[in-house]
């Protein structure tokens, strides 16, 4: 979310460069306990006061374990290749005053700058449910953006540990380059997915892509840990990319992409110029009203609820049960189809919005409300699922999508009087 904070920083010669943001998929501007220090759902990147960036420099070849130790104890950063028991090549990187470095991963250890963990669906409304093993790397990856304009922005797969290593094991997947560098992909894989024509109201769903350890772009394995990388693709991050840690995926903003994207105001104003027109509920004309952005998870009386089938909306009814359907679903009174009857609730994440239209769209089925061409951006992009699987997931929740088109217009009946 925009903090007062960050908006006073728009003052000239005050605010820190910042490169961009990260926006993790699945949660509605918090986490569902609150954002705290270096866990949270939205993390900023900013030009660091000194660049901390490494790149590659002297390469050695090992035979021993001792002197692989050797080398990784020198206080330098270096990533160590085993290609068997008795050959290591170990890379060292020195410091590079032109980028800055971020690392992403579960660990808590203080080389992670932004800590994720396993994105539950639909975790909104459920605070207890734990993840009892990870699959997301505890040094997952590392976002390396230049200093100087245009302050590109790179991804790596994996990230230096407590020690400023990298160590890719005997089974990981390795190999050498034809320019003779070694490069190599984590157990489960970082994927990206850059879509076509940034983050826009033009935006289409792009082609998923993997990262690895030096930051090239390859087709995907056969399966999420196979031992065979793809094929080498040319490819770039940019505003709108999306980040796959295998457990939680990440959306990458550019600082040019959110100046032109809906604030949390933005949002709060739609909010009130909706309850303002005064909706009614068609059958007991009772008035509607969103519930305020801080109460986004408690269902209040006013609470509009929405036939997703038809996208009808009405206030809350205990009524329209069919025997022969299932418990959450009801048969609208306005015009009979029968389907999931849910409470809706506005989408928060300002950074997830592709345009700054009214929230006219209800995902199906979880009921989270955005603007059309935000919904039907989401509706169609397929994100991974487990080790194998795709799916349309709501950004706001992570809950998998479903009906005709994954999304519904909502029909809402004015004032009588």
């Amino acid at each position: 979310m925009f903090s007062p904070g960050q908006e006073e920083h728009c003052a000239p010669n005050k605010e820190p460069v910042k490169y961009g943001e990260l926006v993790v998929l699945g949660y509605n501007g918090a986490l569902p306990n609150g954002d705290r220090g270096r866990r949270k759902s939205r993390f900023a990147l900013y030009k660091r006061p000194k660049a901390n960036g490494v790149k590659p420099s002297t390469v050695h070849v090992i035979s021993t374990p001792q002197a692989s130790k050797a080398i990784s104890c020198k206080g330098q950063h270096s990533i160590s290749y085993t290609l068997s028991r008795n050959q290591t090549v170990v890379v060292e990187y020195t410091h590079d005053k032109d980028t800055d470095m971020f690392q992403v991963g579960r660990s808590t250890e203080s080389p992670i700058d932004f800590v994720v963990t396993d994105t539950i669906s639909g975790s909104q409304n459920n605070d207890e449910a734990q993840i009892t093993q990870s699959t997301i790397s505890r040094f997952a990856c590392r976002i390396v953006c230049d200093r100087n304009e245009p302050y590109t922005a790179r991804i790596f797969a994996a990230g230096f540990d407590s020690s400023k290593n990298i160590f890719l094991g005997e089974k990981a997947a390795k190999w050498k380059n034809p320019d003779g560098h070694m490069d190599g992909l984590t157990t489960n894989g970082v994927l990206v997915m850059h879509p076509r024509g940034g983050f826009t109201e033009e935006s289409q769903p792009g082609v998923w892509r993997e990262i690895s350890v030096c930051g090239d772009v390859y087709t995907l394995r056969e399966t999420r840990s196979a031992q065979q990388r793809g094929k080498l693709v040319e490819s770039e991050t940019n505003d709108g990319s999306l980040i796959d840690l295998c457990g939680a995926t990440l959306l990458w903003r550019t600082a040019d992409g959110l100046f032109h994207t809906p604030t949390q105001k933005h949002i709060e104003a739609l909010r009130q110029e909706i309850n303002a027109a005064r909706p009614q509920c068609p059958v007991g004309l009772n008035t509607l009203a969103f519930p305020s952005i801080n109460r986004k998870e408690v269902v209040e009386e006013k609470q509009p609820w929405a036939y997703l089938s038809c996208g009808h909306v009405h206030g809350y009814h205990n009524w329209g049960h069919r025997s022969d359907t299932e418990a959450n679903e009801r048969e609208c009174p306005m015009c009979r189809t029968v389907g999931p009857y849910v409470p809706l609730w506005l989408g928060c994440e300002a950074g997830f919005y592709v345009d700054a239209g009214p929230p006219t769209h209800a995902f199906t089925p979880c009921g989270h409300v955005c603007s059309e061409k935000s919904a039907k951006y989401w509706a169609q992009i397929p994100l991974p699922h487990g080790t194998h699987a795709f799916h349309a997931a709501c950004p706001f929740c992570a809950t998998q999508l479903a009906g005709e088109q994954n999304c519904v217009k909502l029909i809402f009946q004015g004032p009588v009087d």
